[in-house]
């Protein structure tokens, strides 16, 4: 079957066959214009027009793509009148939600939205400020029993359900451009392969809980999301026509099912560098600078690695220090409040020279360790784990997706490390199923699997000929 999915102007879907579910959705409203003085006005997306090829271009160079552009800048929406206003566009149309949010990692301590843009066929484009607005129960109501797409939804859903918005189902784009075998799937990657249009992300880091935002940053953000339902349709397309869309629809369930992760017990070892440092008394060093520098980023909403980088703990933690005058002249102690707040370093440096509680020299939490010493500390783990990764790789490339979606890394380390005592198919897919894969997952690999730990572990003479 031939499948047409682009409009001869690059525009919108046309001419589609019948998309089976799971991803089938009924048409939309066309956009309707918002008359609300106080709504943000969002105009469709425009292609900008290509341009006319130099003189000197080659016959065959491939012209630039047109760059995805607004016709107008959106407003943010900082009021509840706004907000509610905007909430009840929203509810008159119909159809999934794009939803995208934007932090201020690297800025600030916490990882709440700053921004969360929404769009909807028919309604359009809503730029929400969440300090401002507060309760986002009325906007959950309305979208939350809906389908949402978001690209890279484990980046996302921790945030926006920290303000209560929490989707019944998810098209995760990102996810599905992996499903769909695609190479590059970053979203202006993605956008340039579905839709053929340039995508800017020059503001993906920027401190988003700057205000008043700039325009440009508000163009950005509002582009994450108005290009979003088309690309998700595509990709609907592409994975309907590889026959993965019950795959995906498992996949996107499992995101959302995914609980939070526990808060690590000694989350102070996974400072870059430490295991540079030697001795109990030196990592309760930098455990407890570590703890300082954590309450103080806490206390003043700041970035801990922009007050202090990891670099300078680990650096006071190996040196020899007797006084805060020597921790004031160690050149590698560096940062912005590395001086500022020396008193706050040297009290916490002074606990962890006297303190009784020293911690151990490994982690407990470290319970399988990295494959790279498996041939010193397990050798049968290790002939599994180097028997199992081509078998999974070829599996992978006949199903035309990453052998990391195909299988969790950490699933085929932890299965490697500690198999089931009788190594069959079936005690591979209940193992598999307890640490959380997917029925398509354990279809797929658990035979392949079973036959590498075997053969992994048989001596020369007992491997199977070649052919048998």
């Amino acid at each position: 079957m031939a499948w047409r999915c682009c409009s001869p102007d690059g525009g919108r879907v046309a001419d589609r066959p019948p998309i089976t579910d799971p991803f089938a959705v009924p048409p939309s409203p066309p956009q309707r214009r918002r008359t609300t003085a106080s709504a943000p006005v969002t105009a469709p997306v425009a292609a900008a027009p290509d341009e006319a090829p130099a003189a000197t271009a080659t016959a065959d160079a491939s012209p630039p793509l047109p760059t995805a552009q607004l016709a107008r800048t959106p407003h943010v929406i900082d009021s509840r009148d706004d907000y509610l206003a905007a909430v009840a566009e929203l509810a008159a149309a119909s159809g999934p939600v794009a939803v995208d949010a934007e932090r201020a990692s690297g800025f600030r301590y916490s990882q709440r939205a700053y921004l969360i843009q929404v769009f909807r066929r028919g309604a359009g484009t809503f730029l929400f400020d969440p300090p401002a607005i507060g309760s986002f129960a009325e906007l959950q109501a309305t979208i939350g029993a809906e389908e949402w797409v978001l690209h890279a939804a484990s980046q996302d859903l921790p945030c926006l359900r920290e303000v209560g918005l929490e989707p019944a189902s998810l098209f995760d784009t990102e996810l599905g451009a992996r499903l769909a075998g695609m190479p590059r799937v970053g979203l202006g990657a993605v956008v340039e392969d579905t839709l053929g249009l340039h995508l800017a992300k020059e503001h993906s880091a920027a401190d988003w809980s700057t205000r008043p935002l700039p325009a440009a940053w508000l163009t950005y953000a509002a582009l994450d999301v108005e290009l979003l339902l088309d690309v998700r349709d595509r990709i609907a397309e592409r994975l309907v026509a590889a026959g993965k869309s019950v795959i995906a629809a498992e996949e996107f369930a499992a995101v959302l099912a995914k609980p939070a992760a526990e808060p690590k017990a000694e989350p102070w070892r996974r400072l870059s560098g430490i295991s540079t440092v030697r001795g109990q008394r030196a990592l309760a060093v930098a455990r407890e600078l570590w703890r300082a520098r954590d309450a103080y980023a806490q206390e003043v909403d700041t970035s801990p690695g922009r007050l202090l980088p990891d670099a300078s703990i680990v650096a006071a933690a190996r040196a020899t220090l007797a006084s805060k005058r020597e921790l004031a002249a160690l050149k590698t102690f560096m940062g912005r409040a590395s001086r500022t707040q020396i008193d706050r370093w040297w009290a916490a440096i002074e606990v962890g020279l006297a303190t009784d509680d020293l911690p151990a020299h490994r982690s407990s939490e470290e319970s399988i360790p990295p494959p790279r010493s498996w041939a010193d500390r397990s050798p049968e783990a290790d002939r599994r784990y180097r028997a199992v990764r081509p078998r999974l790789q070829q599996i992978a490339d006949e199903l035309e997706l990453p052998v990391e979606n195909l299988l969790t890394p950490e699933h085929v380390r932890r299965l490697a490390w500690a198999p089931p005592a009788e190594t069959t198919p079936e005690s591979i897919a209940d193992a598999l199923a307890a640490i959380g894969a997917r029925r398509w997952q354990i279809d797929a690999t658990a035979q392949a699997i079973a036959d590498a730990f075997v053969e992994a572990l048989q001596e020369p003479d007992e491997a199977p000929e070649a052919g048998s």
